[in-house]
């Protein structure tokens, strides 16, 4: 483990029985940094999870978060992190403000509740009964109580599942101002273009493994989907075959002459030397399109599922 670790999980193991949920997971968490932990259902993402938020004891394996152990230092712990679960239930009569206040007397430290109600747009609806709350407001709600003791580390799991879409764009919205404050947040998402939109590193976990961890940007271009570059010229060509650009692997013209794709392993290299040669012939660019593999493409690659199965 490095000093520098938010996270920090080796060789982490649970069972239920002779059930395997998590078999042997490896990664670290950076101060700072929006981890994105992704996985069908039942790949042990949310497991893993709540270990590491000391909610569920770890079989074996090393844990670290913020330099404590989940399951010998709980209390220490869990007074700096701030957790959003899936789904938030409280009492129906329980009012925004009563909730808030409730949640900040279980920590040493909060933060102003009345500016963070204003700041997720809940003020308005202080005095409200739970139960009266929109499906939005009350996710917004679970993200101020995660929030009221100012936490080091937050954890959201799938915080927009669920959602109407225009309420996952508000939640996103809030995220990406976390984001900017650079606190360290864990996130779990059924989404694939919020882990794309939002995540500095994600780690895509199946089967309680881990199969691939990096970027989005290094996980789309180490998969075995190439890129694909579409160039749309003003005249057609007529000249007889295309050229072999480099890095290159698949070409082809259309009928009409004026539109060329190209499949390619390193798709930059490969533009440049397509634009050199269009020019070269004393033909003009219309347009031109580099289509990239998804982040949802890879997962797809590894997995052999979709997200949401």
């Amino acid at each position: 483990m490095t000093n520098e670790s938010a996270i920090y999980v080796h060789r982490l193991r649970k069972s239920y029985g002779h059930v395997e949920a998590v078999k042997g997971v490896d990664f670290e968490v950076r101060p700072g940094e929006v981890f994105g932990l992704l996985g069908p259902n039942g790949a042990g993402k949310t497991t893993t999870v709540e270990i590491l938020e000391g909610l569920r004891p770890r079989s074996s394996g090393d844990v670290r978060v913020l330099g404590f152990d989940p399951d010998l230092q709980k209390q220490k712990l869990k007074d700096r992190i701030g957790v959003c679960l899936q789904a938030t239930n409280l009492p129906d009569k329980i009012t925004v403000r009563e909730s808030l206040n409730l949640f900040a007397a279980f920590y040493s430290q909060t933060v102003d509740g009345d500016a963070l109600l204003k700041r997720l747009q809940l003020w308005e609806k202080k005095d409200a009964a739970y139960a009266t709350l929109s499906g939005g407001q009350k996710q917004r709600l679970a993200i101020a109580m995660a929030l009221i003791n100012n936490p080091r580390l937050l954890f959201l799991d799938e915080p927009t599942t669920g959602l109407d879409p225009q309420v996952r764009l508000e939640i996103r919205d809030l995220l990406e101002e976390l984001r900017a404050e650079k606190r360290t947040i864990l996130f779990t998402t059924h989404y694939i273009e919020e882990a794309e939109r939002l995540c500095d590193r994600v780690a895509i976990i199946d089967a309680g493994l881990i199969i691939a961890i990096g970027t989005p940007r290094e996980l789309q271009e180490n998969s075995a989907s190439q890129s694909a570059i579409e160039v749309t010229m003003t005249t057609a060509w007529r000249g007889g075959e295309l050229p072999a650009w480099p890095l290159a692997t698949g070409v082809a013209l259309r009928a009409d002459g004026r539109h060329i794709k190209v499949t390619s392993t390193q798709p930059a290299k490969t533009l440049v030397e397509m634009v050199k040669w269009i020019d070269a012939q004393g033909i003009e660019l219309d347009d031109v399109r580099l289509n990239r593999p998804t982040l949802e493409d890879v997962f797809i690659e590894l997995t052999g599922k979709r997200l949401r199965e």
